[in-house]
């Protein structure tokens, strides 16, 4: 049994190849927070909840959806962590105090990892010990340096404490066009784009027969370029153009004889949906019942101040979440959040969705003009795009690469687990060979 793993920064998945080269998805369990049992992808968190203790009395993590029902269940009882992988390169973030002990980033991605791993390990009946591994195209830190290396390496120690003794990364759009060149009985030059929920990656690369009777089957990539702007950057800017005013963004309060604006900063907090529970301290609860009674809008700090007080972010996000989705398949709809006393309905048509990320598609389009400039390819030499992941499914994304390629050029499928299946078909093709 080959394993592949797409550990994510929202979401993760495992792909298996068994002795025949037949790939599957391992199967997460839900936890009840979904109409669906059971999952391709596992969300890529970890929750210490206070009332879920080992025999030492320490707090036991609790990973991806069951992580998120305690985290829902349990207030200010339980501290949620995410998106993990987009720290790797921050030589800030080192560790994690929660509930007096500290926990490493290599750790806490660890957590998630082992529990990937055992999932593997009860769906094949066998010890995973050889993993392939998915990795952005470049790990960038918020300075815009390359850190490739560093991040490579917290990595690799966070796979080796999960009981992974043999890890090989691999980029993810790579592992994209392993899962797409199942399809082909012919050569192509195939440009791969992998939407995430941190990063884009793209790839192109020689893909079809031939490739598998390389030396050095990597010798088919004619090059490779990223960015980190996907999926959760698109959700942030739902709630910042359209969403945020509901809860107070741009209302003013009276105080000292002026009109103020309420503090932009309340409003950054809502970049990440459990950030907005980090504002329940009493300090902040004071000032803003403060500038309730003096605001122009004060119903819409008491719904702020709802949304902070019953822990709110994950129910707005999924209402965000379901609001993306319906725009990729219609031209308009009805964003609604509905958790008593807080009702939001706002119409948002595509237009406008589409003008409030026009300046990530702009960047979107360059990185992919950039790889083709640095590659010396042209339009006309691609002979089929791929893409995959969920950001894929948006029309005004579908639309970079239907001008440059046409529409009958380009294809798409395997959104959430194209990825794990090309890693596992990899590890397969790698390991498979001793």
């Amino acid at each position: 049994m080959f394993v592949g793993m797409d550990f994510g920064t929202s979401n993760s998945a495992v792909g298996m190849v068994d002795s025949k080269g037949v790939a599957r998805i391992v199967s997460h369990d839900n936890a009840g927070l979904s109409e669906r049992a059971h999952s391709d992808t596992l969300r890529s968190m970890v929750a210490f909840d206070r009332a879920h203790r080992n025999a030492d009395g320490l707090p036991l993590p609790l990973v991806g959806q069951e992580g998120i029902a305690a985290y829902l269940n349990s207030g200010d009882e339980c501290r949620l962590l995410q998106s993990f992988k987009s720290h790797l390169t921050s030589q800030l973030f080192t560790s994690a105090t929660i509930f007096n002990r500290p926990y490493t980033l290599e750790r806490l991605i660890a957590i998630v990892v082992e529990r990937l791993r055992r999932g593997a390990e009860a769906d094949g009946s066998a010890p995973v010990t050889q993993v392939v591994a998915g990795r952005p195209v470049r790990f960038v830190a918020e300075d815009g340096k390359d850190s490739d290396e560093y991040a490579l390496k917290r990595l690799s120690e966070a796979f080796a404490q999960a009981g992974i003794a043999e890890i090989a990364f691999e980029f993810e759009p790579i592992a994209a066009a392993y899962y797409y060149e199942r399809t082909l009985d012919r050569d192509e030059t195939v440009l791969v784009a992998d939407f995430g929920g941190g990063t884009s990656d793209f790839c192109l690369v020689r893909l079809g027969p031939s490739r598998a009777g390389m030396a050095n089957p990597k010798d088919a990539i004619i090059g490779t370029n990223g960015i980190g702007i996907a999926g959760d950057t698109f959700d942030r800017r739902i709630v910042e153009r359209g969403i945020a005013e509901f809860f107070g963004k741009n209302t003013t309060y009276h105080s000292n004889r002026k009109d103020l604006p309420v503090p932009d900063w309340i409003y950054g907090k809502f970049s990440r949906w459990h950030h907005i529970g980090f504002l329940g301290t009493g300090s902040t609860l004071r000032m803003l019942r403060d500038i309730q009674r003096h605001a122009s809008h004060p119903e819409r700090i008491e719904d702020l101040l709802t949304l902070i007080e019953y822990n709110l972010g994950y129910h707005l996000y999924r209402a965000v979440e379901q609001a993306k989705v319906a725009l990729s398949q219609h031209e308009e709809t009805t964003f609604v959040f509905d958790h008593a006393p807080v009702r939001v309905e706002r119409r948002i048509t595509r237009a406008e969705f589409e003008s409030w990320i026009a300046p990530e598609r702009e960047q979107i389009e360059a990185c992919v003009d950039s790889l083709l400039e640095s590659t010396g390819t042209t339009a006309s030499q691609v002979d089929r795009v791929f893409m995959t992941g969920g950001s894929s499914l948006v029309p005004v994304v579908r639309a970079i690469f239907d001008r440059r390629f046409g529409a009958d050029r380009v294809s798409a499928g395997g959104e959430f687990v194209s990825v794990a299946s090309g890693l596992a078909y990899r590890a397969a093709e790698l390991f498979g060979r001793r």
